[in-house]
C-alpha cells in the first residue's frame, strides 16, 4: 500500500458525497492510502467509507447570499485554505480530489498552491460555482457528461469524461433487465425527490393517480418517498382511490426499487440522473427550480437528448398533466422500453474506475 495519501474532499449533499464515496472504494481496492477532508458541518464521512483519517477544515458559501454573509464565507474559505496548506505540508498528498461545493474549495486551492496534483469532478451538466473557480487552478478536470456548460474553452484540454460514479447497489441493479408492463398487469411507479423527498410530488402525484380510471388505478403499485409532514395526506388520497402505495421518508434500497420500476418520477439531481442511466429506466424528471445555475434542468435535458426521459418544469407539473402523461405511458409499453434502453446508453457503470484512472495518472507519490 502506498504511503502518500490521496485526499478526497467532499461535503454537503449526496450529489457530492456519493461519487466521492464510490471513488474512495475504487482507490482503496487499488491499495491507495486515503485521507478525507470535509467542512465544519461534518457528517460527510460518517459511514460507508473505506477506513481513513478524516480532517475538518473551515469553509463557507460565497454565492447567493447577502454582502456580510458572502464576506464571512470568503474569510472562512481563506482560513480553510491556510489550514489545508498546513495539513498538506505534513501529509504531502499524492493528489487532492474535490467533488464540487464549497467544502472542496480550501483543500483543492491549497493543493494547487503547494504544487500537488489536483483534480475536480463535476457531476452536473453545468459547472458549479466552486468548480468554476477551481477549474483554472486544477491539474485535471473530470466530468459526468460529454458537455459541461460553464467551462471555459481554454480548459477543455484538462477534461476527461468519466461519468458520475454511482453507488455499488446501482451498478448491481444494472443487471436487472427492463420488464415491459403487461397488458392489464401491474404497473410499478417509483416517485422520489432526492435525499429528503419533495413536497411537490406529494402534492401532485397522489391526486394525479387518483384521477385515473378505476381499471388503471387497480393496476398501480406505487413506491413514493415523501416528507413525514406530507405522509398522512398522501396516504389518505391513495387509500380513498384504492391505489396500492408504499410510502416512506427514506428507502435504503432505492436502486433496487428503481430497477423494479416501469416508470420513475424524480428530481434531476446529478446522482439521480446517473443512477437512472446506469440502471436504465424511463423517467419523468422535474428539476428543482431554485437550484443555482438551474443545473437540474440541464441534467434533465442531457438525458432527454438521447431519448432517455421526459423533462417537465415544476410549473407544468400539475395533477392534470401527470394524469394525462401516466395514462398515456401505461398503455405504451414498447415506448417505455425504448426510453429505458436510451437512458441505459448514457449510463457509465465503470465511472468510479475511470475516475480512479485519472487520479492515478496525475498522482505524484514522491514528496
Amino acid at each position: 500500500m502506498t504511503t502518500a495519501p490521496i485526499v478526497i474532499a467532499a461535503g454537503g449533499t449526496g450529489g457530492h458525497v456519493f461519487p466521492a464515496q464510490a471513488l474512495a472504494h475504487s482507490l482503496a481496492a487499488r491499495g491507495r492510502t486515503l485521507a478525507f477532508v470535509t467542512d465544519q458541518r461534518g457528517g460527510a464521512f460518517d459511514e460507508g467509507w473505506p477506513k481513513a483519517e478524516v480532517f475538518t477544515l473551515r469553509s463557507g458559501a460565497v454565492a447567493g447570499r447577502g454582502p456580510l454573509a458572502r464576506l464571512k464565507g470568503l474569510l472562512d474559505v481563506m482560513r480553510g485554505a491556510r489550514q489545508a496548506q498546513s495539513l498538506f505540508s505534513r501529509l504531502k498528498p499524492a493528489a487532492v480530489v474535490g467533488f464540487g461545493g464549497y467544502p472542496s474549495v480550501p483543500p483543492v486551492l491549497a493543493g494547487s498552491r503547494l504544487g500537488r496534483p489536483t483534480l475536480i469532478h463535476e457531476a452536473n451538466a453545468v459547472l458549479g460555482r466552486a468548480n468554476r473557480f477551481l477549474a483554472p487552478r486544477a491539474t485535471a478536470i473530470a466530468t459526468a457528461f460529454p458537455r459541461a456548460d460553464g467551462l471555459k474553452a481554454g480548459l477543455q484540454g484538462k477534461v476527461t469524461v468519466t461519468g458520475n460514479p454511482v453507488r455499488p447497489a446501482a451498478v448491481d441493479a444494472r443487471g436487472v433487465p427492463y420488464a415491459e408492463p403487461k397488458a392489464g398487469g401491474e404497473f410499478r411507479l417509483v416517485v422520489f425527490g432526492g435525499s429528503l423527498g419533495a413536497t411537490v410530488f406529494s402534492r401532485v402525484v397522489p391526486d394525479a393517480l387518483a384521477a385515473l380510471p378505476e381499471n388503471v388505478r387497480m393496476r398501480l403499485k406505487v413506491v413514493q418517498q415523501c416528507r413525514m409532514e406530507d405522509y398522512a395526506a398522501a396516504r389518505d388520497i391513495y387509500e380513498r382511490a384504492g391505489i396500492h402505495a408504499e410510502l416512506a421518508s427514506f428507502f435504503g434500497d432505492m436502486p433496487a426499487r428503481i430497477a423494479n420500476a416501469h416508470l420513475v418520477v424524480a428530481r434531476a439531481g446529478a446522482s439521480t440522473v446517473a443512477e437512472l442511466a446506469v440502471i436504465g429506466r424511463p423517467a419523468i424528471l422535474v428539476p428543482y427550480p431554485h437550484a443555482i445555475d438551474d443545473h437540474q434542468t440541464v441534467n434533465a435535458h442531457a438525458l432527454a437528448t438521447v431519448g432517455g426521459g421526459w423533462p417537465m418544469a415544476e410549473s407544468s407539473f400539475t395533477p392534470e398533466a401527470v394524469t394525462a402523461m401516466v395514462g398515456e405511458l401505461i398503455e405504451a409499453p414498447e415506448r417505455l422500453a425504448e426510453v429505458a434502453a436510451a437512458a441505459r446508453s448514457l449510463g457509465r457503470p465503470d465511472a468510479a474506475e475511470r475516475l480512479a484512472d485519472v487520479v492515478e495518472r496525475i498522482a505524484r507519490d514522491e514528496p
